[in-house]
Formats: structure tokens, C-alpha cells, sequence
């Protein structure tokens, strides 16, 4: 006949082996799920979505939460009669994981295994990964966890669009890396033409292409990064480049600023990415204006 299983509240403590239960109830008390353990209480694990076992060093499995039992199919009381090594292909893997994380080697081992589903058959079974972890309370005993490979990939699909939202997040960066540059340029040009122009009016154009300029400058500063592109390789002509940074140079600084030519017409073109290169110098430059505008 089988027994009557009494509600978690009613469950009573550890009983020493050989000593009397305090219960007067004449049903088996082993049948009943063990939630408590040694006075450490387990029951907050049932409500996990992943499986769970408290184990001992020698592999004896102490507790299996609620969800353990129903994906193995056998019932707790004797899952924790047992061996956790019965219910996994890869014992021996297992059982140097439990070992070492036991003997403080490691606060913690993953592996991937395969969980036997049915105590008959071995066939049935369930691929996860396995998470062998330190217990805080007990020094031995150690925690397995067993999450199933679908809810693994899944969590793996969540990680991989988190990185892309990165590259997407590094492609913006240096978008505003290529944008920073002109913005300089149409800065100092609006100032020139604010300078030819003798009605207020127009004035006012000038100073909103200046100011939005401004804004779109601390925008662009917030989102630069560092960026490596890939490179256009063609023949350079190193005079055109220097000419096309002084014009740019010359437009963000039109007033206090001079800038000589002293080119060497003898040297010929090479081959290069011509945007990395004005890049480049025109970092320089601008660090030289910089130092200069601050003395």
C-alpha cells in the first residue's frame, strides 16, 4: 500500500540512523522528499527552472529538486537513495568535476553531458550542461546544475544579439569619427561668410549654421571611438593631401593662424589609403593649432 506523503510543513527533521522517528505516523518517512537536509533547508530550489542536486564528494546525490525529478522521470526519494553517476553517460567526467571543486581546486566546472532520462533504458536521454559549483553552508557536499542545451543555445542566441548591438553601437562610433572632421570645416566656413556679410539678418543664418555646428560637435564627441576601416588602396598624391587638410585647417581657424608651404615638388606618388592618410595628418595638425591657440 502506498504511503501518505505529508505537506513540507509536517516534514521532520533529521533523524539519527538507528533512532526512533518522532512522528507516530506508521508510514515509511523516507518516502516522503527530503527538503531538508543536515538543517539546511533546499526547498527554495523547487522553484528553479533548471535542475539542481546537492551531492556528496562520493558522488551520493543528498537532494534533487522538483524539476530534476520530473525531467528524469523517477521520483526524488529515490533519486536521493542513489548515485548521481547512475543518471550520466559521462560519469567519469562528472566525477573528477564533483572531486575537484570538493577539494577547493576550482569554485566551480562546466562540461556538456547527457542526462539519462529512464532508469531501464540509457537511450533516453537529455543533452545539458552541467555547472559543478562550491556549497557556502557544507564544505563537501557540492551543487549540480543541469541546464538543457535548447535553453543553453537560446541563452548563447541572447548573448550573440548583445554583440551585435555592440558592433552596431561601434559602426555609429565611427560614423561620427568621419563626420567629426567636416563639421570643423563648415564651422570656420560659416565664419568667414559671417564676416562678408553686412546685413544682420543674414548674420543670423550664419550664427545658426555655427551654433548647430557646436551642437552636432558634443554630439559627435559622445560617440567617437577608436576604429579601424578597411583600406582603399590607390596612388596618392602627397601635395593634393596636404592642400586639402591646410584648406580644412585654414576653414576651422580663419583668423591667428598661418600656414607655409614648403613642398618638395620632386617627390612622386605612392600608393595608400588617401582617407586614413588626410585622417591621420589632419589629427596632427589639429593637435598643433590646439597647442598653439592655447599659449
Amino acid at each position: 500500500m502506498p504511503s501518505r506523503r505529508a505537506p513540507p510543513a509536517a516534514l521532520a527533521p533529521d533523524v539519527a540512523p538507528g533512532a526512533a522517528p518522532a512522528s507516530t505516523d506508521s508510514s515509511d518517512p523516507t518516502d516522503a522528499p527530503a527538503l531538508r537536509v543536515g538543517g539546511i533547508d533546499y526547498s527554495a530550489f523547487d522553484h528553479l527552472a533548471t535542475l539542481v542536486a546537492v551531492v556528496e564528494p562520493d558522488g551520493r546525490c543528498v537532494f534533487a529538486n522538483s524539476v530534476l525529478e520530473a525531467v528524469v522521470g523517477v521520483a526524488r526519494r529515490k533519486l536521493t537513495r542513489g548515485s548521481i553517476y547512475d543518471w550520466f553517460r559521462e560519469a567519469a567526467a562528472l566525477s573528477e568535476a564533483i572531486a575537484a571543486v570538493s577539494r577547493n581546486e576550482f569554485s566551480a566546472r562546466r562540461f556538456d553531458g547527457s542526462l539519462k532520462r529512464s532508469a531501464v533504458s540509457s537511450s533516453a536521454t537529455l543533452p545539458v550542461h552541467v555547472i559543478v559549483s562550491q556549497h557556502d553552508l557544507h564544505g563537501g557536499r557540492v551543487f549540480v546544475e543541469m541546464i538543457e542545451i535548447e535553453q543553453q543555445t537560446r541563452q548563447d542566441r541572447e548573448e550573440r544579439a548583445l554583440g551585435q548591438a555592440q558592433v552596431t553601437k561601434e559602426l555609429i562610433r565611427n560614423l561620427a569619427h568621419e563626420i567629426k572632421n567636416p563639421l570643423g570645416g563648415i564651422r570656420g566656413a560659416a565664419q568667414l561668410l559671417e564676416l562678408e556679410i553686412d546685413q544682420a539678418e543674414l548674420g543670423e543664418y550664419t550664427q545658426v549654421i555655427i551654433h548647430e555646428a557646436d551642437r552636432l560637435q558634443v554630439l559627435v564627441d559622445r560617440l567617437l571611438a577608436p576604429h579601424r576601416k578597411a583600406q582603399v588602396v590607390a596612388d596618392l598624391n602627397i601635395h593634393e593631401v596636404l592642400e586639402r587638410i591646410r584648406s580644412l585647417v585654414l576653414a576651422e581657424y580663419p583668423r591667428g593662424l598661418v600656414v607655409e608651404r614648403d613642398y618638395d615638388t620632386s617627390i612622386p606618388e605612392f600608393r595608400g589609403d588617401r582617407e586614413q592618410l588626410i585622417q591621420a595628418v589632419l589629427n596632427i595638425v589639429h593637435n598643433a593649432t590646439q597647442a598653439l591657440a592655447e599659449q
